[in-house]
């Protein structure tokens, strides 16, 4: 199952007068990934370099990507791309925006910047997992749209829309293994009168219990 980032994160580091601001974010794709990265280089336009890397896809199919955007070869973009790696999450993207200080680091005063910077992003992420979902809908009266919200929690949907009218109309996303269960729950509580209208597959992200 592959682990990936519940939401974006961010670190900073001060290294010699020089500042590293670390964000990462997930990405579903590299086309994600590098909207990602255009959007930093737009945010700090004036800083002295943004150093982009990411891993997208799983099995046979995983895209690397990494750059040094202009520090010395081999000093920034590999390093940070070993860390991202070595973190074990897939469907990330990370950018390392570097404001410079006045005073040069080196060779290897930058791979240990760098790697530091990555590191402490990933530090501060929240993991999560992707699982096959379900989208359905469906409508029940007002008395049993509290217990039908409490039923969806437990099972670990997510609801993606409601309406209020005459009855509620919901929309959920639920995990494909917790979906039998809450299909006889949610009938159970309408007394049978409950439609479920199928509106197709998607895939989940949900936060790990027990982070690493």
């Amino acid at each position: 199952m592959l682990v990936v980032p519940l939401e974006p994160a961010s670190a900073e580091l001060q290294v010699s007068n020089s500042r590293f601001l670390s964000e990462l974010a997930p990405a579903d794709s590299v086309d994600d990934a590098r909207a990602f990265i255009a959007g930093r280089k737009a945010a700090y336009p004036e800083a002295t370099h943004h150093v982009p890397a990411f891993v997208v896809g799983g099995g046979n199919s995983v895209v690397e990507f990494c750059s040094d955007d202009g520090e010395p070869s081999g000093t920034s973009g590999r390093p940070l791309l070993a860390v991202l790696k070595g973190s074990g999450l897939g469907n990330v993207v990370i950018v390392v925006t570097r404001w410079f200080g006045g005073t040069l680091l080196g060779t290897g005063g930058l791979v240990k910047a760098y790697s530091e910077a990555g590191k402490l992003a990933l530090a501060s992420a929240r993991r999560a997992v992707l699982s096959p979902s379900i989208r359905v809908a469906f409508n029940l009266p007002y008395h049993l749209y509290e217990r039908a919200r409490q039923l969806a929690d437990g099972s670990g949907a997510q609801v993606r829309a409601e309406t209020f009218l005459e009855d509620v109309g919901m929309e959920l996303e639920v995990p494909v293994d917790a979906y039998p269960a809450l299909e006889s729950r949610l009938t159970e509580l309408a007394s049978g009168a409950l439609q479920l209208r199928d509106l197709g597959r998607g895939v989940l992200r949900i936060a790990e219990q027990h982070p690493r």
